[in-house]
This record gives C-alpha cells, structure tokens and sequence, in this order.
C-alpha cells in the first residue's frame, strides 16, 4: 500500500456494524479518491464480506487465528479470508493479543496468500521481537492511552520515536504506524513528524458526529 495509511478499526461498536459498516466504509473511499490518501477498513467478521463487494479500497480483517482449515469450530483462518478477497489482516491488537509463535504463523501464512499484515504492539520491547518477524506495518498502541482523549504523539512522543529508529536498524522495510488516543490533524501532524507512516484510529472516527469530516481532518494531518 502506498504511505501514509489512515487505518479505520471499526471494533463492534454499535455505530459501525451492519448497514452503518458499509455507510462508513464508503465514506472513507470517497475520501481517499479526492485527496489520494490510502484509507483502510477493518469491519466486523460478519460485516467484512459485504464491504469488501461495496468498496475499492483496502479491507483488513480485524483479526485471524493461527490454524490451518480444519475441524475449528468458531474460528477464522486466512484461507478463508484470502477466498473472499480481503486484502490483510490485523495481529495482536491489545484487545486480542496473541503468542509470538502464534503471530509468527499469521504473518508467514498471509504473506503466502499475498495479504499484509499490520501488527500490533504495546512496547518497545514487544516492538522489537516483532520486528524480527518482518510484518509489512507494526502499529504501537500504548493500551492506557487506547480510546482515551489524549493522543500517543503528545502523550507519549517518545515511543513513537524510539520505536522508528528501532525498527529502522532492524528492518527498513517495515513501516511503523501509531494508533491510542487519535484524534484530531494535529495529533496525526505530531506522529507524522515523529517518523510514523500512518495512523491506527477507531472510536475517533466511528463515533464521531461527522464521519466525513472526521476522516478528512485526520487525512489533513498527513499533508493532504
């Protein structure tokens, strides 16, 4: 995908289910054609099908689980989610956290089916153990900051920071992204100067008044 990525987590909150996930998802494209910005959806496993038939743009799912197909009753393999042409997936968002080993099985077997990934971390240390794995995107989200007021790039600049350089020594490949807390164009401004390719962002768009305008004050922070 091309940089900077706005990246729109749509959780389960209410605002973002069923009809509204499509209502939203459409928002979101029609945003990213007239400004360029590459924009992202990660709706429900029930709503991800419907969105992927409506929408252009990149549709991740919110989550998969480390198996092959087979006798699991409940579960979501990324067989599955290839064969219906969703194109990534988010990996260990702090609200579904996983194994190294387990993350390590998901970033290899997408990256067989041609799917990216974005990984989630809550650490510099958990960043670095993740960035030996090589995802396409590694998303820091201090968990105290998620779905607060204040944003990681004020709250916390220096996680940011130090986890770019980090990565950067590790893998120069990798593009680091920064969700908790993001609200506004400054806060995107703030993480974009500090070395962060893009944004991970939920409640501030999905429950927002304006979803519209909500997504181009985001996508202005990005130089739009």
């Amino acid at each position: 995908m091309k940089i900077p990525v706005l990246v729109i987590n749509f959780k389960s909150y209410m605002e973002s289910i069923g009809k509204r996930a499509i209502e939203i998802s459409k928002i979101a494209e029609k945003v990213s054609e007239d400004t360029g910005i590459t924009i992202v959806v990660a709706p429900t496993f029930v709503d991800i099908v419907k969105v992927k038939e409506n929408v252009s743009i990149p549709v991740f799912a919110q989550h998969a689980d480390p198996i092959n197909p087979g006798a699991f009753t409940g579960r979501v393999n990324i067989e599955n989610l290839k064969d219906w042409g969703i194109d990534g997936i988010i990996i260990n968002h702090s609200e579904y956290q996983l194994k190294i080993s387990e993350i390590d099985f998901l970033i290899k077997m997408a990256r067989s089916k041609n799917m990216e990934t974005i990984t989630c971390t809550n650490n510099i240390d958990v960043t670095k153990a993740i960035a030996e794995l090589s995802p396409e995107y590694i998303a820091i989200e201090p968990p105290e900051l998620i779905g607060g007021e204040i944003s990681v790039s004020r709250a916390r600049p220096e996680v940011i920071e130090n986890s770019v350089k980090m990565v950067e020594n590790i893998n120069k490949n990798i593009r680091v992204l920064c969700g908790a807390g993001v609200k506004n164009s400054e806060d995107v401004k703030r993480a974009m100067e500090l070395g962060s390719k893009g944004i991970l962002v939920a409640s501030g768009v999905v429950k927002a008044k304006n979803t519209e305008a909500a997504i181009r004050d985001l996508v202005k922070g990005m130089g739009e």
